[in-house]
């Protein structure tokens, strides 16, 4: 009979705390818990983990991620835009210092993935012309890479699982970041 670690440990659990169980047989069990308990496990390298992964768990679905995304872009828009305070330390922070009549929609048009869709760019902040080329200035370029991390965030990716879903960054409909 195959056992794997898991069913052993249910079993032994169920043992320890059947009430007809002897005090001998459930010292035993408890002894073999301990045991299992206490072996070292294998880690598993190559894979990457997001750092809110956690946030929304592991079976969440997608509506799920894309809402908590669209809080981390309001907060982060909201509550971290920079205020200039004369004399103090600039910070740089793309989302809060982007005009403010950019908007943002985060939405998840297919099964495994999320597009992040910035609109109402500014032609003077966030393009410009060069030799008949529309060029992204690197601020853009900043909001859009940000925008990938908050997204990243909530991804998981590695040698032995796929991606939990595939992203993108689209600006006025060119893709800044997939």
């Amino acid at each position: 009979m195959v056992s794997t670690p898991t069913l052993r440990i249910a079993r032994l659990r169920t043992r320890i705390d059947h009430p007809r169980t002897g005090a001998g047989e459930r010292e035993a069990a408890q002894r073999m818990l301990d045991r299992i308990l206490e072996k070292p496990r294998p880690v598993v390298s190559g894979r990457s983990y997001g750092a809110r992964h956690g946030r929304v768990g592991r079976h969440a679905g997608l509506s799920r991620i894309v809402d908590m995304i669209r809080e981390d872009i309001s907060l982060a828009r909201n509550v971290f835009a920079t205020t200039g305070d004369p004399g103090g330390l600039a910070t740089l922070d793309p989302i809060g210092d982007a005009p403010s009549e950019i908007r943002y929609e985060v939405d998840a048009p297919y099964d495994a993935g999320i597009v992040i869709t910035v609109s109402a760019v500014p032609r003077i902040w966030g393009w410009t012309h060069d030799h008949g080329m529309d060029v992204v200035f690197p601020a853009l370029q900043a909001l859009a890479d940000e925008l990938a991390e908050i997204m990243n965030g909530y991804n998981h990716d590695g040698q032995d699982i796929t991606k939990r879903f595939y992203g993108k960054v689209l600006v006025d409909g060119q893709t800044l970041v997939w």
